[in-house]
Parts: C-alpha cells; structure tokens; sequence
C-alpha cells in the first residue's frame, strides 16, 4: 500500500476544515500527564499551534496557562473559538506564527508536527520562544497491540496509509531533546468513533463513496466483533508519545 506524496501530504493538511465538527466530535483529547510532562509549571505564556478544534488548548487553559492558538483553517478556528472560549485565535502555521519575538515561555504541536516543514519550523519557533522556552510535541497514536484496534486500523488504512514521525529530531537551536510515552484508554461512543475515522485526513479527501464504503466497513467491524457488538459506550488504548525540547 503506498505512502502518501509530499504534494498528496499537502492536499491532506489542507483537508481538516470540511470535516472539523466530525474532529471536535471524535479526537480524544490527551492524557493530564503528558501536559504536565510537556510544559513546565513556571511557563506562563504557552502558543498552540497546529491547534485545530482546541482539544489541546482546554487543557492547556485549564492547566492555568495564558495560551494563544495558531491554526491555518478557518473552520477549525471557529470550532475552537467555540469550544474555549476567551482564548486568542489567530490564523497561521508553524511556519509563519503570527506573534513577535521571545513571546512565550512554551511551544507546542498536538497532532500537528508531522504537517510541518521543520528546517521552516524550526528557526520560526525558535523566534517567537524566549531564551530557556520549551518546545513540546505530542500525538495520540491507537494501540495496535490490542487486537481488534489493530482490525480497525486495517480497515481504515484500506486505500492509503499515512506514515508519522513520531520521534523526530530538532536540531539547533534546541537541545535537552527527551522523549516519552503515555499508555492509556479513551471511552467513547460508537457515534464517536466514526467521527474519530471521518476526521482522519486520508479518509476527509476519499472520493464521496468510497468514504462512505469505509465508514461503512467500520461500522460492520463494530457491530459484528465479538468484543464490541453488545457496547454502546467502546474503550479504546492509546500511546501517547511526547517530545520535549529547550531552546538555546
């Protein structure tokens, strides 16, 4: 099964406004620990970019951080202006943050570094962070060990398959890079779990019917598996995996 293009990663980044209720309504949100792990407790000002519907950023504001997010799409944007509201919004990418220098004591990427051009990135973060700030990146990643999430994904990667660096390397001026891993488990609903696959880029630009063809087969994996067919309510393992850096 191939890989997704550069150009093809481009359209798919691209993608996430004409499905961003379906993202608000299905993506998990993150385990409380990998917040604590990712921003230090004496950062005050923190960016989100990449922030999509805010399911970071709540927790971010909860946290008790002053939080500024940035993120591309228009229709994320108001899902997120929506669902935390009183934070700033502002349109924008990794690569072009809308802030001035030495601006924040924190960065950080939910779900959202894999979209970037780092040698771009990089330096742009690098500008906005203070001397000592801290860039965190994380994504939630299904646990395939358990083995009706690994039919699930079969099901959901039956046209491509979208591959992530979920360890990357930063280089200068960042340093101090460590690494680590959140398991836990994600109750939702049946409804939410078809939202949680509607929201996937590679399935938001399928063709209408082949979209609704694999919704279709996920529906028939819930309904007809053994340890799923009698549950409304469906508890899905995650791996949380978090990159810390501190600039320079």
């Amino acid at each position: 099964m191939p890989s997704i293009s550069d150009l093809t990663r481009q359209q798919h980044a691209a993608s996430f406004g004409a499905a961003a209720d379906a993202y608000r309504r299905g993506r998990p949100p993150y385990p409380q620990s990998a917040v604590e792990w990712l921003v230090p407790e004496t950062a005050r000002d923190v960016v989100d970019l990449g922030a999509g519907t805010g399911k970071f950023t709540e927790q971010l504001v909860a946290a008790g951080f002053e939080v500024v997010a940035v993120e591309p799409s228009a229709g994320m944007r108001e899902q997120l202006a929506a669902a935390v509201p009183g934070v700033a919004v502002h349109g924008g990418t990794a690569e072009h943050i809308p802030l001035p220098d030495a601006s924040a004591d924190a960065a950080v990427m939910a779900q959202a570094w894999h979209w970037v051009k780092p040698e771009l990135a990089i330096p742009e973060i690098a500008r906005v962070l203070r001397p000592g700030g801290t860039l965190g990146l994380v994504w939630n990643i299904r646990d395939l060990t358990e083995p009706w999430v690994a039919e699930l994904d079969d099901v959901m990667h039956e046209h491509t398959r979208e591959e992530m660096d979920t360890a990357p390397e930063l280089g200068g001026p960042f340093e101090q890079l460590e690494r680590t891993e959140i398991r836990w488990q994600h109750t939702l609903t049946r409804a939410e779990l078809l939202d949680m696959v509607a929201s996937r880029s590679y399935v938001i630009v399928l063709p209408a019917s082949e979209r609704d063809e694999l919704l279709g087969n996920v529906a028939e994996l819930l309904n007809s598996h053994p340890d799923l067919a009698d549950h409304e309510e469906l508890t899905l393992p995650y791996v949380t995996r978090c990159t810390r850096a501190v600039r320079r």
